[in-house]
């Protein structure tokens, strides 16, 4: 069953075409990899998916609802989690906070309540906190709980914009370019650690990543595209040895 429909969607900056009719399905439960070279649309896709951009044509249908009709702030709510190519991280605030922060869009206070610190907003922070000090405990994270982010290495900021995005409890995680900046073993780590959240929180997983290896060692299904449309869709093993593939992506003649 598809957790994910998108359909014909195409997206125009000007007289530059980013999407043209991308169309594709994400299986409930799936880890689906998109992949091409530099400017074939997957950062655009995945900030249509976030309703960062809008699409010129085209449907996204998110677990049975339109996605284009959900407002921008609404989507944490619906379910959709994401991290970013370039860590987007509150550099003030320290590892637990920016953490708990992903998991307000699933808050029921509202603004007086919070205003005014009552008792059920106190109680809703103390569940939020412990909620997300088991995720830094799960991406092993604890012992840098206190600290600002600015102080940590890149690799491990990226695990903190996961810990983030899992704090929303989301059903479907986006992830962009996650083993970008890491080296061998951490991308190792990362794999195996991407398969593990997703049988430990039932997640359905949509990468962007240009680490071929990564992509096809944990996606079951992978999704290619170029100057914004699809040329590829399937089994790993099969879109590797696509011929379109090879020449837009491996740069083969």
């Amino acid at each position: 069953m598809s957790l994910l429909q998108v359909r014909d969607v195409a997206v125009r900056f000007g007289g530059i075409v980013a999407l043209d009719g991308v169309s594709f399905d994400v299986a409930a439960g799936s880890i689906v990899g998109l992949i091409g070279p530099n400017g074939a649309g997957k950062t655009t896709l995945f900030n249509c998916l976030s309703r960062l951009y809008e699409c010129d044509r085209g449907e996204i249908v998110f677990d049975g609802r339109s996605l284009l009709a959900t407002p921008r702030h609404r989507i944490a709510g619906t379910g959709i989690g994401r991290t970013f190519q370039n860590v987007a991280l509150f550099g003030s605030m320290t590892v637990l906070e920016n953490v708990m922060l992903g998991a307000h869009s699933r808050s029921a206070s509202g603004f007086l309540a919070n205003a005014l610190r009552l008792p059920g907003v106190r109680r809703e922070e103390a569940a939020i906190a412990a909620k997300a000090a088991s995720l830094l405990e799960l991406l092993d994270l604890s012992r840098v709980a206190a600290m600002p982010v600015t102080q940590l290495p890149f690799g491990t900021r990226k695990r903190v914009e996961l810990a983030r995005a899992l704090a929303a409890e989301p059903k479907l995680l986006l992830l962009d370019e996650p083993a970008s900046g890491l080296n061998h073993e951490e991308v190792g780590e990362l794999g195996r650690l991407i398969r593990a959240l997703r049988e430990r929180l039932r997640l359905t997983v949509l990468l962007v990543e240009h680490h071929m290896s990564l992509v096809m060692s944990i996606s079951e299904r992978v999704v290619a595209l170029n100057f914004g449309r699809v040329i590829a869709q399937g089994a790993p093993a099969e879109v590797r040895r696509h011929p379109e593939l090879e020449r837009a992506y491996l740069g083969a003649a």
